[in-house]
């Protein structure tokens, strides 16, 4: 009992040594940036051009659908309305559903998150660094073994014959070394540091996947919209050649005419055709995406629909900068770096261990616990490197420099992610004034088209007018669906350059939108 309380008394004495004692080494702690990103259109747009973008935005909200309808065509303008710039708030997330709301594309992302195989391995070195923060840890607490031995002894002294003795022996071994100096502590909080840096690489992982997923998507409903454009125009062109080729019939115009319309008719046709092949292309980079076989992809929304339910922030909070997984993964391997100082600068420093045994040693086993066999040692002991040859004075210096490295890492992702952010807030911010512009271009022109139908219907006009009409006016809507394409591939441009930490202030997501 006297022995258990003494060992109790050491143990405890020996805690407190290692509470009151500071780690060595600087600290890990990293101030975040907080920098904004701040407006980004007035300074970029003449006035005047602002102006008169803001003066598109009104009419445009201001139209009806049915306002201009189309003789020929059957097309309705684009129904537009001005956005309201979004309010962005650094204390709260934004799920990565609220970027586009379409319940389709949704399904989709979760496809691809369940079947991607990039994920799957960021997910596994995730376990594979707990493990080693867990191995880490281990030594904080004393290291326990049972021992035992059978002893077969012949001891021979000058002078006297020599003496043999069998023994049996069993002990409980215990070592524990005092973290005085922190070796212990620093390694682990490395460790833990490396831990959270694959964390980041799998929500970085997540992150590329989901916005490739989305852009892939996009691009192929702009596909979607190109041939719907290419189908409509060739009918309406061969409504025009049907027209042309009666009043050929009756003499009313020259061969010429009619050859004019059938060209004007084969060049959507044309276009349809290669339109297909791309879908079918993007149909299947994006099964790839999906982890499965190439084969039709589920629609969701049309692009004119998801165009109206984007919102356009002003400005971009610091905060949301600093949580994107590219800058903690930057920000965590400084943090260990730094804590890795702290361990080789212990290292030169003493090294305290305590250890004891206590068990029992008896000439049999059967009389191994039993009588007056029990054996015991404590003992304190003190290492102190004095020459190694600058081994260890190296290896800080060492540590200390790629501690330096890491801070010059973290400083440039900082940068980069600034730049990334102000590029896609531009891209988003100017890419609605090029939206509302080509709108109102494809407005204008659907207007003139319909016009000319009814003058060369009425004999007024020649077949020039309908066919330069019809052409501008294919042009300008295939424009406007890449351009909506585009617009829509800028806010994912923006949501993947801010870390997924885009908050909306109506909480609706993507599988609640139809």
């Amino acid at each position: 009992m006297a022995l258990s309380n003494q060992v109790l008394r050491t143990a405890v004495a020996a805690a407190s040594c290692v509470l009151v004692a500071c780690a060595v080494g600087p600290s890990t702690v990293v101030t975040p940036v907080v920098a904004p990103v701040a407006h980004t259109t007035d300074h970029t747009v003449p006035p005047a051009a602002r102006a008169f973008f803001d003066s598109l935005a009104t009419a445009r909200s201001a139209d009806r659908p049915d306002s201009t309808p189309r003789s020929l065509l059957s097309q309705e303008p684009h129904a537009l309305t001005t956005a309201v710039p979004l309010q962005l708030e650094a204390t709260r997330d934004l799920a990565w559903r609220e970027i586009l709301r379409d319940s389709t594309l949704v399904s989709l992302v979760q496809t691809a998150i369940s079947n991607n195989r990039d994920l799957r391995l960021a997910q596994a070195r995730i376990r594979e660094y707990r493990a080693l923060h867990g191995a880490a840890v281990g030594p904080f607490m004393p290291s326990i073994t049972a021992n035992a031995a059978a002893i077969k002894n012949k001891i021979a002294l000058a002078g006297s014959p020599p003496i043999k003795y069998d023994a049996v022996r069993a002990t409980g071994d215990v070592s524990w070394e005092l973290d005085f100096w922190g070796r212990l502590r620093r390694g682990a909080e490395a460790a833990h540091f490396d831990l959270l840096g694959r964390e980041e690489d799998a929500r970085a992982t997540q992150l590329t996947l989901v916005s490739d997923v989305a852009t892939e998507y996009l691009q192929l409903r702009e596909l979607d919209e190109s041939i719907r454009i290419a189908e409509a125009t060739r009918a309406a062109g061969q409504a025009v050649l049907e027209l042309a080729r009666s009043r050929f019939a009756q003499g009313q115009i020259s061969e010429l005419d009619v050859r004019q319309f059938e060209a004007q008719v084969a060049d959507p046709a044309v276009r349809l055709a290669q339109f297909a092949l791309q879908r079918r292309q993007q149909e299947n980079a994006l099964s790839l995406l999906l982890g499965q076989p190439p084969g039709d992809i589920p629609r969701g929304r049309p692009l004119q629909e998801i165009v109206q339910s984007v919102t356009v922030p002003d400005s971009l909070p610091g905060a949301l900068i600093a949580r994107r997984p590219d800058v903690l993964r930057a920000q965590r391997d400084m943090q260990a770096a730094l804590a890795r100082i702290g361990v080789a600068v212990a290292n030169r420093l003493p090294t305290i261990t305590v250890s004891g045994e206590y068990g029992a040693q008896r000439p049999a086993v059967n009389t191994l616990f039993g009588g007056q066999g029990d054996i015991y040692t404590l003992q304190a002991g003190l290492s102190f490197p004095i020459f190694t040859g600058g081994r260890l004075l190296n290896e800080e210096r060492a540590a200390r420099a790629r501690a330096d490295e890491t801070k010059a890492q973290y400083d440039q992702t900082v940068l980069v992610a600034l730049r990334e952010a102000s590029d896609a807030l531009a891209g988003v911010r100017l890419g609605r004034d090029q939206l509302v512009a080509q709108q109102t271009q494809e407005r204008a022109l659907s207007i003139a088209a319909s016009i000319a139908e009814r003058r060369y219907a009425s004999g007024v006009s020649s077949y020039l007018e309908v066919l330069n009409a019809e052409q501008s006016l294919f042009n300008a809507q295939l424009n406007l669906a890449q351009v909506e394409q585009q617009y829509l591939t800028s806010t994912v441009q923006l949501y993947r350059a801010l870390g997924g930490n885009w908050v909306s202030g109506a909480h609706q997501t993507l599988g609640e939108s139809q």
